[in-house]
């Protein structure tokens, strides 16, 4: 029934999802199953797009609030750059930045 692929920037990624607090890592599976159905972009409060490709996903539960930073690339693969448990209401520069950085570096984003 998947119809997209939802693969990772580099191991180090996958070990950012996999430290997130549990509630946190139980929506992260949750919107990644309707991703991998419905696409990269299920809409606010779920995810947001950044501009030039880049979507947030909008990670909240009991634990705090987290934001995982993907693009979609060709032949429907969804492509995690970077995950952080956000300690403010403001996403930090340094770790949107990084997101943008890693897109940069897949060709196909």
């Amino acid at each position: 029934m998947a119809t997209w692929t939802i693969t990772y920037f580099s191991e180090a990624v996958q070990k950012e999802i996999a430290q997130l607090p549990a509630g946190l890592l139980a929506r992260y599976l949750r919107y990644a199953d309707r991703m991998e159905i419905y696409g990269p972009d299920l809409g606010m409060p779920h995810t947001r797009a950044m501009g030039k490709g880049l979507f947030e996903l909008r990670l909240k539960a009991r634990e705090g609030i987290a934001r995982a930073f993907y693009c979609a690339a060709i032949e429907r693969k969804i492509v995690v750059l970077h995950a952080f448990v956000k300690k403010s209401s403001k996403t930090p520069s340094k770790d949107l930045a990084l997101a943008r950085r890693r897109m940069k570096e897949i060709e196909r984003c």
